[in-house]
């Protein structure tokens, strides 16, 4: 994965994640939510198949950004 492409499957992955802890889901239920995001992402970019998608995001080993509290 090219870092442009790399970029955006994180953005992706932390704009759903964040988005889903804002609807008080848990932190591993948000971590899913943005594995799917991104993956879904991926495979539109790259035209990998949606399993393959989902293995080289979970291989990132993204994690929620914890929002500073202010």
């Amino acid at each position: 994965m090219d870092a442009a492409t790399r970029h955006m499957v994180e953005d992706a992955y932390q704009e759903a994640t964040q988005e889903a802890l804002g609807r008080g889901l848990s932190r591993l239920t948000s971590h899913k939510e943005g594995v799917v995001a991104a993956a879904m992402l991926l495979s539109a970019i790259t035209g990998q198949e949606d399993e393959d998608a989902r293995a080289a995001i979970v291989s990132l080993n993204l994690r929620p950004a914890i929002e500073d509290e202010a």
